[in-house]
This record gives structure tokens, sequence and C-alpha cells, in this order.
């Protein structure tokens, strides 16, 4: 068997590095974005004086209600490059259904905050302590979540619990058609309570 000629392996050899560039160098697929959704009447008229991650301390109180469950996940642009700087909030109603707000009659459990924010690092990641979302009279377990950057706000959508009967009968959730995979994420449980991931993907 005769080898290959000399000119035709190098030249072949030459070849592979453009090659091996031209496919690191293609452009990655664009991320869908998280749809937006109604803020809801329940934003907090006044931020609570106890803010920060842990949705089940609320200043000294301890609140031992509900679900217990982490909520975590990556801000992400639409290039899937994290928004470092980028600050998300979430606000829910408690073990009751109740949120702190005078429109839903102030009735809440105390020892619930409600309502939390954090600032993201240069790696877009978030993480809070809060419990598996409730339902209510006219809708489906959800959290509502708000991404801002700067003084930009950059979402608000609404995140809903995977498998819950309820969704179906809930018209929010209904009219998101195809999007709904997006913002529909399991609860599973964990070794300290359930855990959801509910990775955010927004336009900057």
């Amino acid at each position: 068997m005769s080898l290959l000629p000399r000119r035709r392996v190098t030249a072949a050899l030459v070849a592979l590095p453009f090659c091996w560039t031209g496919a690191q160098a293609q452009p990655a697929p664009h991320r869908r974005p998280t749809p937006a959704q109604t803020e809801g009447p329940f934003y907090p008229v006044a931020l609570p004086a106890d803010s920060d991650a842990d949705l089940l301390r609320n200043g000294r109180l301890s609140y031992a209600q509900g679900q217990p469950a982490w909520v975590d996940g990556v801000v992400t642009d639409l290039d899937g490059k994290p928004v470092g700087g980028a600050q998300v909030e979430i606000w829910q109603c408690d073990h009751t259904g109740r949120y702190h707000h005078p429109g839903d009659g102030g009735r809440a459990d105390a020892s619930f905050q409600g309502f939390g924010r954090v600032t993201v690092g240069s790696d877009g990641r978030y993480r809070f302590r809060t419990i598996k979302p409730v339902p209510y009279t006219g809708r489906t377990p959800h959290i509502h979540v708000k991404v801002r950057l700067a003084r930009r706000e950059l979402l608000t959508t609404q995140l809903y619990v995977e498998g819950d009967p309820n969704n179906e009968r809930d018209f929010l959730w209904r009219n998101l058609g195809a999007d709904r995979a997006l913002v529909t994420v399991p609860f599973r449980a964990g070794s300290d309570g359930l855990q959801a991931s509910f990775p955010i993907a927004v336009a900057v």
C-alpha cells in the first residue's frame, strides 16, 4: 500500500486548525426570554425592614408553617451571559394564602417575611429561602419575580409549580401557551427542604 504524498499530508495538517477554529467561532444560540407577566395587586406598598433572601425569618420572628423551599437560579442575557449586578425580588402569600398588603386585609402571618431581594454577583446566581407557594381563591400557586438592573426594570413574571392540579384552571398560566415551560418548575425534595431551580433570561 502506498503512502499518501507528503504534500497532501502537510496540507491536511495545516487545514486542521482552521477547521477547528471555525467550529469554535459559531455563535451561541439565543435563549428564549423568560416571559413577562402581570405584577398583580399585592406588590408591597412599603418594603419590609427585613428584605433579605430568607423569607422564613422576619426580623426576630421565625416562620414554621408551609413547606420550606429553596428557590435559586441564574440571571442571564439572551446570549447566556450572566447579568452581574442585577437585582432579583420575589414576593408571595403565606401558607394561608394571605399577602402582606392592605389590599389583602393585612392578615398575613407576621413571622413570614413575604418579600425578599438579592443582588447577584458576576456569576448571575441568586438564591432564596421561602416556602412552596400555595393556591388561593382564583389563582394557582405562584411566586412573583422581578428583575432590575440599576434603574431599569428588566422583567416582572411569575414562577409556577410543575404538576400542580390548579394550573390548568389558572387563566394567567393558560394564556402563556408554549411559554409555560419557561416559568413552570418542579419543587423536588432535597436534604434541606424542597429545591426549585428557576433560570431567568432577560434582554439587557
